[in-house]
């Protein structure tokens, strides 16, 4: 048993420390892509989709828990998963519109809709601390976030760029489209979420939702299971 949960110490310490390089090395590479944009918008593909208002959303939603959990000063572990969950999206949409992925490759955006949401809706619930609560649970955090943010995402875009682009006739059918593949993306997450023992953020159920730092402060989530 000593021995066991000695190598499964080991295995958590490496998972750390690849989620701290991965972490750091996203956000760098968005501050960089990020200020290239701003300076030059065609660079990175964004003529006409709002490459002033990304460079400024973007990096408040990677630095978003770094920011809170340094507000809050609650003296528990640093949460990089969720910190790298929320970093990505921001990342791999300037990165897919450098690459012009978007254009190039037909499937590419219900593909980030699909993860980008699934990220998010992980996030939430890796910061409410319900890791290892029952999948009922786990699912009302994944879809209320999840969905939440993908509206919010779908508002941003349309009074941002669309309804003054081309694509503005094909709005509605686009925007019913992501948010479908918003809902997969976000079941996924609190399918894929998922802690056995309660070991993540020392959850077993909702019980201890409310010792999570960041379920008062992010997503107070209460009632039974």
């Amino acid at each position: 048993m000593g021995r066991a949960r000695q190598q499964r110490g080991v295995l958590d310490g490496r998972v750390l420390g690849w989620l701290v390089v991965l972490d750091l090395t996203a956000k760098t590479l968005l501050l960089l892509l990020v200020l290239q944009v701003a300076l030059d918008p065609a660079w990175g593909n964004l003529e006409g989709k709002a490459p002033g208002a990304r460079a400024v959303t973007y990096p408040l939603l990677a630095f978003l828990v770094p920011v809170v959990f340094h507000l809050r000063r609650s003296g528990g572990s640093y949460p990089w998963g969720a910190d790298v969950l929320l970093t990505v999206p921001a990342f791999s949409d300037m990165l897919g519109n450098r690459l012009d992925l978007y254009d190039r490759v037909d499937w590419f955006d219900d593909l980030v809709h699909v993860a980008n949401t699934g990220f998010l809706a992980a996030a939430v619930v890796l910061l409410c601390g319900a890791a290892g609560a029952p999948l009922r649970r786990r699912l009302e955090l994944a879809l209320a976030s999840g969905m939440t943010l993908s509206l919010l995402w779908e508002l941003w875009e349309l009074y941002a760029f669309v309804q003054r682009s081309a694509e503005a006739g094909n709005a509605y059918v686009d925007t019913v489209g992501d948010l479908a593949l918003g809902w997969v993306g976000a079941v996924l997450a609190a399918l894929l979420v998922h802690a056995p023992d309660g070991s993540r953020n020392g959850s077993r159920g909702p019980e201890n939702e409310e010792k999570a730092p960041w379920s008062r402060s992010l997503l107070s989530v209460r009632g039974g299971t």
